[in-house]
């Protein structure tokens, strides 16, 4: 493997990793690893600090041995390499399902020469299989960062995918709770099951016409047909995994749960043909809400009751991983800890933005225990501003009925106390319930402390 070679894999790797390719500071770091200089003559060469070249470097031997399960670094990237050239390729091949016999290091199929049989003759009329060409879009995956205990959750979604074969399936939850970087994640640990993989943010709210097309030029990359096939039949032709993160910018403000904005109403029939149609491909949809058809989806062998007809509601984190999110901001541990947790639901986003306005501010979580309410800044209002601008009149008004109350409240005297028809109010929970505004337990409603104050 030369050193062309060697740069073309490397940004391969670092491509299926981060979404993005090698920059020229990363480049020129292993170029001159390869070429045996030290840091300091590297940064001397791109004009840059030695410490900056060093961080660069330490990121990328971490992204190499996690992805070749080979421990890299900079005194044995070039010996590494040269060893494990084929071992490597093999491994790497293995991940993806590809043949040993079809090396592709910069995005075209190389056949090695037939040695079977060195009959000239017969060597024209041999046909080598094609070997499929692997196409990672990740490039709108945002960096994992810090990724906390989610293991049930990501095993659960692996499960659904991989052997029960699941075809649409959505990930929701209150906004902060983590529910993009279990995507991440999940695509991290999966991704090498699929021809294609392929992340996009809804945010910008594209048309299904302009999501369809986006995705058919990929599919149709390197292709010399001038007609694209409809996209249905590219995921029954192809292995693909495809994640649709921000789907609840696809919903109107003001109303009920999963009503669609007039742009977006197309998106009911796509989501419906993913469901009902034959393919071998996956859809996930990530968002704080889903759309209505996909309560529709039964999944009866899930053996986990949070996994409802296709829809995972991510819960509050583990108490262990919601004290790991606190340290890190550089609150000190303390044994009453798990209160202050409990106050703002385990939520990871909620944990760190409250946790470093204490780090400013200089408190600690004993002093923030002992006021009522406890604290709520304005970067946490900001924050809940976002899922609350969707919420229709009728929401709001049974929110701030329910927040008037410190126990969970059984449904009988729900419908006792509001002001509104109970077909009605039915409507309006169910709708709450689907944007995790509200939580039901054994027939009883109620919202967390924090939203409560938030409505007070």
């Amino acid at each position: 493997m030369n050193l062309k070679e060697m740069l073309h894999f490397a940004d391969r790797i670092v491509l299926d990793r981060t979404g993005k390719h090698l920059d020229d500071l990363q480049e020129a770091v292993l170029r001159g690893t390869v070429q045996r200089k030290t840091y300091k003559e590297i940064a001397k060469n791109f004009d840059c600090s030695e410490s900056s070249v060093r961080k660069v470097g330490s990121e990328l031997w971490q992204i190499l041995s996690e992805e070749l399960d080979e421990d890299i670094k900079k005194s044995n990237f070039r010996s590494t390499m040269e060893r494990l050239q084929f071992s490597i390729v093999s491994n790497i091949a293995q991940k993806e399902s590809v043949q040993i016999n079809s090396i592709n290091f910069c995005g075209e199929a190389r056949q090695p020469p037939d040695t079977t049989n060195q009959n000239p003759q017969n060597q024209t009329t041999s046909n080598p299989q094609k070997t499929p060409t692997f196409h990672h879009d990740l490039s709108e995956m945002p960096k994992l960062g810090s990724f906390y205990n989610r293991t049930a959750e990501l095993e659960l979604l692996k499960k659904e995918i991989l052997t029960e074969k699941a075809q649409l399936l959505t990930i929701t939850g209150m906004i902060g709770m983590g529910k993009t970087a279990l995507g991440i994640k999940l695509v991290e640990e999966i991704k090498h099951q699929f021809e294609y993989v392929i992340w996009r943010s809804l945010e910008t709210c594209p048309t299904v016409a302009q999501l369809q097309n986006n995705l058919t030029e990929i599919f149709t990359e390197g292709d010399n047909q001038t007609s694209r096939l409809p996209l249905m039949k590219y995921l029954q032709n192809h292995r693909c995994l495809i994640i649709l993160d921000d789907i609840n910018y696809l919903f109107r403000r003001g109303e009920l749960a999963g009503h669609y904005q007039p742009k977006s109403e197309d998106y009911r029939s796509l989501f419906k043909q993913i469901k009902e149609r034959s393919h071998q491909s996956c859809f996930i949809l990530i968002g704080w809400e889903y759309p209505r058809e996909i309560a529709q989806i039964k999944h009866p062998n899930t053996p986990n009751p949070r996994l409802h007809g296709g829809r995972l509601n991510l819960a509050r984190l583990d108490t262990a991983s919601a004290h790991q999110i606190i340290a890190e901001q550089g609150l000190e541990p303390e044994a009453n800890g798990s209160r202050f947790i409990d106050h703002y639901q385990g939520n990871p986003l909620w944990l760190k933005t409250v946790a470093n306005f204490m780090v400013e501010l200089g408190l600690t979580v004993t002093e923030v225990l002992q006021n009522q309410p406890l604290l709520f800044p304005q970067d946490l209002k900001d924050i809940l501003q976002q899922p609350l601008a969707y919420l229709s009149e009728p929401e709001k008004q049974l929110l701030s009925l329910l927040a008037k109350e410190n126990e969970a409240i059984a449904l009988v005297k729900l419908l006792e106390i509001a002001p509104m028809p109970s077909a009605d109010l039915l409507d309006i929970l169910q709708s709450l319930c689907r944007r995790s505004w509200v939580e039901k337990t054994d027939r009883l409603y109620r919202m967390s402390p924090v939203l409560r104050q938030y409505l007070g």
